[in-house]
């Protein structure tokens, strides 16, 4: 169950003693005032409070006339709702640092912070809630709410002459276009990477050109240290590394790089079972996405979403619109986030979707199609295409080809280390103890239970 939201407008309402459904009507008497009318009710502001959803410019103003505080200026220095009274610093719940100018860097100290926690101070790291990803999205969603670009050192003599930079970039492509199981070894350097490259954030000694170039890296970094969290299950820590990522492509201004971000917080709350929330940060993703492979990525993801909240028609909308972007053609390369998206990508996620959708057949077949199409490079993908198989196998009531596809996956996740293959396979227990006889059952059991 996701915690309970959040908002300063919350705080403020409260604070004038007011109820949600009477902010509403002070809202809507403020529009009347100027001759004006406002649809405003009480679930709009519920949506204000707990979905990230941002209300317009005039709206604001409303809303702080209903409350008796100074109208905020439009394109002021804080973006909603961080203007509101006792608002304090741009935190979001678990002290998630809202986007804004230069906020990278306090983002992923954050993020560093929690893995210390983990690890050295052995403190459960508390998860990130849909109340603060929705907000984070809806602020990313607005195009006028894009970082403002940062002043230039005023001694140029203190920049660095970019040296440095360069071996930055050499080492990340070095230690990120690696194979999956080089790269489970070698997290430690990312890391450090990714330390080294905030720390010259920090510095703000590189000029316009030099702070963009460490942008690029740091959320490229951030991406690479987010998924190995995720696939060590460690969900808490690969939100806010995925969280300083985005904040990166904010300031930045590279939209694409912002929406996969959003994409991969997407893919962890489908996986963590919050349909819900994943659709709703797909949707804000896809507002803003310009690139068709993009676009194209996220409309599976969004049908996965909408397959399990057992939406038909918009999952098989966004199944369509996935397979048509995917062939359309573009002037630039697909963005880094996105290149591996293929047809083979295509073919299994449509094939799970409709499994959830109850086209067991179909998706079966679609499955074993995209898993053939996938290039051995690689091979954790391959491994959970496999689980997904076997899953598909049970469905059909084929036991024995179930366990034999859930044991490579099995095997294939412990010898690259990715335990999120190994929870994929064990959550297909309870299904195989309905066969406990067929063959290649009894000896799966045995392993998943151990």
């Amino acid at each position: 169950m996701d915690e309970t939201p959040w908002h300063p407008l919350t705080a403020a309402r409260e604070a004038a003693g007011l109820s949600r459904e009477q902010l509403a009507d002070r809202v809507r008497a403020a529009a009347a005032r100027r001759g004006l009318r406002s649809g405003v009710d009480k679930s709009r502001v519920t949506k204000w409070e707990t979905k990230g959803v941002r209300p317009d410019d005039q709206h604001q103003v409303y809303i702080a006339e209903a409350l008796g505080l100074p109208a905020p200026a439009p394109g002021g220095p804080l973006p909603w709702p961080y203007w509101l009274p006792g608002a304090g610093q741009p935190l979001l719940p678990e002290n998630i640092v809202a986007l804004g100018p230069a906020t990278t860097v306090p983002a992923l100290r954050e993020a560093f912070q929690a893995t210390m926690d983990h690890t050295r101070r052995r403190i459960v790291v508390s998860a990130v809630s849909s109340t603060a990803l929705l907000t984070l999205a809806g602020t990313w969603a607005q195009p006028s709410h894009t970082a403002a670009a940062q002043p230039e050192p005023s001694d140029t003599a203190t920049l660095f002459d970019g040296e440095e930079i360069d071996r930055l970039e050499q080492a990340t492509a070095l230690f990120t276009n690696r194979a999956t199981e080089d790269r489970m070894r070698t997290i430690g350097v990312l890391e450090a990477l990714l330390q080294s490259v905030t720390d010259l954030l920090d510095e703000r000694r590189h000029g316009a050109q030099g702070t963009a170039r460490l942008h690029v890296l740091a959320a490229k970094l951030a991406s690479e240290v987010g998924w190995h969290r995720f696939d060590l299950n460690r969900h808490a820590e690969a939100a806010r590394f995925w969280i300083g990522g985005l904040h990166s492509t904010h300031e930045l201004g590279d939209i694409d790089a912002g929406a996969g971000l959003l994409s991969d917080l997407a893919y962890q709350a489908s996986w963590r079972s919050r349909p819900n929330t994943a659709a709703d940060l797909l949707r804000r993703a896809l507002s803003r996405a310009r690139h068709p492979v993009a676009q194209s990525l996220l409309q599976l993801r969004l049908a996965r979403a909408l397959a399990v909240l057992g939406d038909r028609q918009g999952t098989l909308r966004a199944l369509a619109a996935a397979d048509k972007l995917l062939s359309m053609p573009a002037a630039d390369p697909a963005p880094s986030f996105c290149s591996w998206h293929s047809t083979a990508d295509l073919a299994v996620d449509t094939g799970q979707a409709l499994l959830d959708l109850g086209d067991t057949r179909t998706a079966h077949h679609l499955i074993r199609e995209g898993q053939a199409k996938l290039p051995a490079a690689r091979i954790k993908t391959y491994g959970v295409f496999t689980a997904y198989r076997a899953r598909s196998y049970l469905q059909l009531r084929e036991p024995e080809k179930a366990a034999a596809a859930a044991t490579e996956a099995l095997d294939l996740a412990l010898r690259i280390g990715a335990p999120r293959c190994v929870t994929l396979v064990r959550d297909l227990t309870p299904a195989f103890e309905a066969f406990p006889t067929a063959q290649g059952v009894p000896e799966l059991l045995a392993r998943t239970a151990a």
